[in-house]
């Protein structure tokens, strides 16, 4: 009951600041309710303060309400769509992780820059922004200032993605599945694959988030690839560290298991088709809440202050998963 009077205020407080953006999306909706509740966010704060009693519930909202809005949208899919879009992509997921990680250690050489700095923008690049690298972190054992400026740098292009993504595939004329395909696998964070998706259009906004949680599902491999590289590297110095103890239950990503739960039950009846509707609205507002929350993030003052380095390293790496993906797309006739 105590959590619950804590997230109120800032529950209460990003579910009305959510409405402006969802009536503007109904009259612009090239735009988006999704883009308009970001950036009415970013507005936000920007001019004015966030209200201190707020400051819990905006957080929950960020992360939580975003993941419950993934959810709700998967009583709408059948299991089957969600197994075949998901191995549909999958070679253009292999592509851009690969391409992430190697151009990162290629130009992170290049710029001179510490080893962490490479894996963590590499990360959240390949697999899912902050989120990987709030898991890549711990068992490198990078530092503070690392994790700050390279979820920054990562933030920095989601913003642009969602922004850009969805006139640059309508310049393209990419399809519905071409274009969710595309944001799925070169946008890096899932809020801002979801706000590009949906603002594309409903199936490209589908089809986008299934190919991102498949992408996502990859950060355990990858974690328990570099907690055997650390502890190697452990024992070859013959020093003890605690990095590469990570949890394999932390790192498991689990909202993606309850999201294929809510399309099995959608699949086997239990979620009527008369439902959908309402679940997936309540999803495309739990999603208007939380770019709003997350636009109250993005502090454009910090990131002129955190240097070129990082930026320059995330923005190469970043570019160059997009063309590979185009690339895959393309070579494969999947636009």
């Amino acid at each position: 009951m105590n959590r619950l009077k804590q997230l109120a205020p800032g529950l209460l407080f990003t579910a009305a600041m959510a409405l402006p953006g969802y009536l503007l999306g109904l009259l612009i909706p090239f735009i988006g309710a999704p883009i308009f509740s970001m950036a009415i966010g970013i507005i936000w704060n920007h001019t004015l303060r966030k209200p201190a009693a707020c400051k819990a519930g905006i957080t929950f909202t960020s992360k939580k309400i975003l993941q419950w809005s993934i959810i709700a949208m998967g009583c709408g899919l059948n299991l089957r769509q969600v197994w075949e879009t998901g191995t549909a992509s999958l070679t253009v997921t292999l592509c851009t992780l690969a391409t992430a990680f190697i151009v990162a250690f290629l130009v992170g050489k290049l710029l001179k820059m510490e080893g962490h700095m490479q894996t963590l923008v590499g990360a959240g690049t390949a697999i899912c922004g902050g989120s990987a690298i709030a898991a890549v972190a711990p068992i490198i054992e990078a530092k503070e200032m690392q994790i700050a400026l390279s979820i920054s740098t990562i933030f920095l292009y989601n913003i642009v993605a969602a922004l850009f993504f969805p006139p640059l595939g309508h310049v393209m004329g990419l399809s519905d599945l071409g274009f969710g395909l595309w944001a799925g696998s070169a946008i890096n964070d899932t809020s801002s694959v979801v706000a590009a998706g949906y603002t594309y259009s409903e199936a490209a906004g589908q089809y986008a988030t299934i190919v991102k949680l498949t992408r996502s599902t990859f950060i355990i491999p990858i974690c328990i690839f570099l907690a055997v590289l650390v502890s190697m590297k452990r024992r070859k110095e013959g020093t003890a560290g605690t990095g590469s103890g990570a949890s394999l239950i932390r790192i498991i990503p689990w909202f993606i298991l309850y999201f294929l739960a809510a399309s099995l039950l959608h699949t086997v009846g239990v979620i009527p088709d008369a439902l959908v509707p309402y679940t997936t609205f309540a999803g495309k507002y739990m999603i208007d809440m939380a770019l709003f929350s997350i636009g109250l993030a993005v502090d454009f003052r910090q990131l002129v202050k955190t240097g070129a380095k990082p930026v320059l390293l995330g923005g190469i790496v970043w570019i160059s998963v997009i063309l590979v993906c185009l690339a895959v797309q393309f070579a494969t006739g999947k636009v």
